[in-house]
C-alpha cells in the first residue's frame, strides 16, 4: 500500500523527476547564482520503497528530496559516524544511509547540545553555527515522513 501524500511536508514536485535530472537542476540553479564552486552537497530523501539494508543501497528512482544543505560539514560528520556505526565500509561520499526514529532522536540531542563533531574536508566549507533552526526543521520533516510510512535516508556528494 503506498504511503500517504506528503501534504504535511510541503511541496515535493520534484518527485516526478528522475534523480539525475533533479541533481542537474540543482547544479544549474547554483551556477545561475554564481555558486559553481565545488563543495559538500547534502540531501535527505524519502521513498515509498522498502530498503532492506541501512547503508550502501541503490537510491530508488522514486526518491524525493525533502531537505538540502550546502556545506554543513559538522552534520555530515555526524552522518558519517552513523554510516560507519551501521557497518558502512566505503568512503562516505555518494553513499546513502537510512535514518530511523532512534537516529533522529540522537541527532536532535546532538544538535541541541551543540555536539555535532567538528568535521573538515577539502571541499566541505565550514559549519558557521547558525544552522540549528534549519537542522531541527529537518528533524521535524523526517519524523513526519517516517510517521507517514516513508523510508528516510541521507546522501551527500562532494
Amino acid at each position: 500500500m503506498p504511503a500517504p501524500p506528503l501534504a504535511s511536508l510541503g511541496p515535493c514536485s520534484s518527485c516526478s523527476q528522475s534523480l539525475a535530472r533533479r541533481f542537474s537542476v540543482r547544479v544549474l540553479e547554483r551556477n545561475q547564482r554564481k555558486e559553481n564552486d565545488m563543495g559538500l552537497d547534502q540531501y535527505v530523501l524519502i521513498t515509498t520503497e522498502t530498503i532492506n539494508q541501512e547503508v550502501d543501497f541503490k537510491i530508488p528512482q522514486n526518491a524525493c528530496e525533502i531537505h538540502y544543505w550546502r556545506k554543513h560539514p559538522n552534520l555530515h560528520g555526524w552522518m558519517q559516524d552513523l554510516y560507519y556505526d551501521k557497518n558502512g565500509t566505503k568512503e562516505f561520499n555518494c553513499t546513502p544511509v537510512v535514518l530511523n526514529a532512534d537516529d533522529l532522536d540522537r541527532l536532535e540531542a546532538a544538535i541541541k547540545a551543540n555536539e555535532l563533531p567538528d568535521t573538515c574536508g577539502f571541499f566541505f566549507g565550514t559549519t558557521v553555527g547558525d544552522e540549528k533552526e534549519d537542522d531541527l526543521k529537518f528533524i521535524e520533516k523526517a519524523r513526519q515522513a517516517i510517521a507517514d510510512g516513508y523510508t528516510v535516508f541521507y546522501d551527500s556528494w562532494w
